[in-house]
């Protein structure tokens, strides 16, 4: 007779958090640093690794959750990324972007964290903002989603800068012997930062239109620093559906503010600013929310993309 011992559902959890305990205890790195002494830094999805490898140089190695061609607000962890996540020296994220990233974050006991949301101001954008729904000029992002709190903040140079600071503190935290290291690169970094925010206001400056729609509510920041409207057709979420009543708005809009291009991003379903582009005979092209950086993208990184997304809006908009 085959006795099949019974194991509690506890018991099973607590070997899996033991798993994940002793994998930290063993690994010669469990101190936060890689076998040949660099710091291993965590970053959420591409705009945190491009900040941690842009500031951190060669003192750092920087592993990236989300991969390449994944959507970032849909990512999930599995257990090993979970447990290598607790074996970081530090973690730069964004907390309210990646729900699974934050719980994981805040079950680390990792002492260094560096939140990009609290680095910057984070600013509320959507219909109910302002009270109305479209004034050209109003300088917010409208959605059909409620208003929310916009994680987005990559998009405006001038508050990356502000993050890329942070940023900075955090890595000479965690590794004050290389701090002079990391304050050089972050000025450069910021440097490059302030010429590419003065490349949008010169290059935005004569337009013969303010407004852009886009898939989803993702500008608002950079809509607002450079005096534009954002329309989107879904809302913060890229996978959220628009109603029947916001695509008449959008028909009303596109042809009331003189638009002339619906723009779709690389990562997300184009097939609904595809359809709205076809119904109102306008053009399409790409403005990317740079969520992350495939072989689609126009560019091999933050600057070479956000300069493509510059090019995009001032052909759409009629700069001269």
């Amino acid at each position: 007779m085959n006795v099949r011992p019974h194991i509690s559902r506890a018991a099973v959890a607590g070997a899996a958090v033991l798993g994940l305990l002793g994998l930290s205890a063993c690994s010669t790195t469990a101190s936060g640093r890689t076998d040949d002494g660099k710091l291993k830094v965590a970053a959420s999805f591409y705009p945190m690794q491009f900040l941690a490898e842009q500031i951190g140089g060669s003192h750092v190695e920087v592993s990236n959750l989300t991969k390449p061609g994944v959507e970032p607000h849909d990512l999930t962890l599995t257990p090993k990324q979970t447990g290598q996540l607790g074996e970081s020296g530090a973690i730069v994220y964004l907390k309210g972007l990646q729900p699974a990233v934050d719980d994981a974050v805040a079950q680390s006991g990792v002492r260094h964290i560096a939140d990009a949301a609290k680095l910057t101001r984070m600013e509320t954008h959507g219909p109910e903002v302002d009270g109305h729904h479209h004034t050209t000029g109003d300088n917010h992002a409208h959605s059909e989603s409620e208003p929310g709190q916009d994680p987005h903040v990559w998009l405006d140079p001038v508050k990356f800068a502000e993050v890329a600071k942070g940023v900075n503190t955090t890595l000479a935290e965690a590794d004050p012997k290389h701090r002079a290291d990391y304050q050089k690169n972050t000025d450069v970094l910021v440097k490059k930062l302030d010429a590419l925010n003065k490349e949008f206001a010169d290059g935005l400056k004569n337009r013969a239109s303010d407004t852009f729609i886009t898939t989803h509510a993702a500008f608002g920041y950079l809509a607002e620093r450079y005096g534009l409207v954002e329309e989107a057709i879904s809302g913060l979420d890229p996978e959220s559906e628009p109603s029947a009543n916001r695509i008449k708005d959008l028909h009303t809009l596109a042809e009331e503010h003189h638009v002339s291009t619906v723009f779709f991003e690389t990562l997300a379903n184009p097939a609904t600013a595809k359809t709205l582009a076809g119904d109102l005979h306008l053009k399409t092209d790409v403005l990317d929310p740079l969520e992350g950086i495939t072989d689609k993208s126009r560019g091999k990184d933050y600057f070479s993309v956000q300069r493509a997304n510059l090019a995009a809006l001032q052909k759409a908009l009629g700069t001269k």
